[in-house]
């Protein structure tokens, strides 16, 4: 049977319902000021037939004490099982944070938590306090945590995944931006995942932690311990991995021998041509891989790297769907066509998106390239993004019209809007 779900957006209506008929609930409270004397923590505690629960409560002004009721108030409901709760821009301390933790600590049932705690004032000791209360929850599996914008370093880092060790059963996704993580902290929260053996799922988000070569390298070298590690993304957008930094990547992720969906953003990281060739070229030994989604916008990779790229690219033949975002990187037309002579050989490939939007490519270059796409055997699903090139409005609708002339593909799209 599907529980019917309760949404509200102000506190006076929540307040006059009839608390014990909530199974399913939604509370939108975004900027409301409810600042940390609310009483919605003592209705929460009444909810006591609460299983699903959505509180969205950023830019409050709730603070340490406002959170810490809040938490008091959540742990009441024995049943919950999901929890998303969004307390973005709350000027929430360790003290608060520390406290949700020990709270969401007894929510026995606890399965499912999306946990948003972006720019507040949180470090270390709060990061790994959270995480340590959190570790308690024995049936949690999966786990969003948002803690961009924070204070937490590369001591809190490798700390709050430390502290979920004994999670045996959980997959996480991580978003660590802007969090000066630095090379240190990288190489430390690699060694605590590494102990989380049967992690089979992985989302970590650590843009803009200035990041370099040897960081990058201990982090995915260190996943090579987690045997069971089939599904990973990996957003290094914005750091300072450089061209070996690439590379090391590349051969650090060959060692995860299981891992079969690999997401992998490397927005600019002036990796190159030499970079992401040999990323690549890696990467052919993943064996098990049949998911690929390699973001390579702005790393100055050119039309010699995009060939090289598609050399190593054309090795991968178990490989069934493939999106490259090759996003202003001074790619002429040459360099595509090179690039779809060597796809040819991935004869698995189903699906294909090519992003090659703000480049250096005429209509003589798309048409190349869609006449020798169009001869991989299995292709059924392919994208293009040729927005912001050398390319009118009539002569897109060429290009389109090369494509659809195959019999093979079921879903076709041209894209030429930024």
């Amino acid at each position: 049977m599907i529980q019917q779900k309760k949404y509200y957006r102000n506190l006076k209506d929540f307040y006059k319902s009839e608390y014990q008929s909530h199974s399913v609930l939604e509370i939108d409270l975004k900027s409301y000021q409810i600042g940390p004397a609310s009483n919605l923590s003592s209705a929460l505690a009444k909810c006591t037939n609460l299983s699903n629960l959505t509180l969205s409560l950023e830019q409050n002004k709730i603070g340490s004490i406002g959170v810490s009721g809040l938490g008091y108030g959540l742990a009441k409901c024995n049943n919950l099982s999901i929890l998303t709760l969004n307390l973005y821009n709350n000027q929430i301390d360790n003290e608060g944070v520390l406290g949700l933790g020990s709270a969401l600590a007894n929510c026995t049932n606890l399965s499912n938590l999306t946990l948003n705690l972006q720019s507040n004032l949180i470090n270390a000791i709060g990061a790994s306090g959270l995480c340590s209360g959190l570790s308690k929850c024995n049936n949690l599996s999966i786990l969003s945590l948002n803690l961009i914008s924070n204070q937490i370093g590369a001591t809190g880092a490798s700390g709050l995944v430390s502290a979920l060790v004994n999670c045996t059963n959980l997959s996480k996704i991580l978003n660590l931006q802007y969090n000066q993580i630095g090379e240190i902290g990288a190489s430390g929260l690699g060694f605590a995942l590494a102990k989380l053996n049967s992690l089979q799922n992985l989302k970590l988000d650590l843009g803009y932690n200035k990041i370099g070569a040897i960081g990058v390298s201990d982090l995915v070298s260190a996943l090579a311990n987690c045997s069971n590690l089939s599904n990973l993304t990996l957003n290094l957008e914005q750091n300072q991995i450089g061209e070996i930094g690439a590379q090391n990547l590349g051969f650090a992720l060959v060692k995860c021998n299981n891992l079969s969906n690999l997401a992998l953003n490397l927005y600019y990281n002036q990796i190159g041509a030499v970079g992401a060739s040999g990323l690549c070229n890696a990467l052919i030994d993943c064996s098990n891989l049949q998911n690929l989604d390699l973001n390579l916008q702005r790393n100055l990779i050119g039309s010699i790297g995009a060939s090289g790229l598609g050399s190593a690219l054309g090795k991968y033949t178990n490989i069934s769907g493939l999106a490259l975002n090759l996003e202003n990187n001074k790619i002429s037309s040459i360099g595509i066509l090179y690039l779809g002579s060597a796809l040819v050989n991935c004869s698995n490939l189903s699906n294909l998106t090519l992003n090659f939007g703000f480049n250096q490519i005429d209509v003589e270059g798309y048409l190349g390239l869609c006449s020798t796409l169009l001869i991989c055997i299995n292709l059924s699903n392919l994208t293009i993004k040729l927005y912001q090139n050398k390319i009118s409005e009539f002569e897109q609708l060429k290009v389109k019209g090369k494509c659809l002339k195959s019999k093979r593909l079921v879903i076709f799209k041209i894209i030429n809007k930024w």
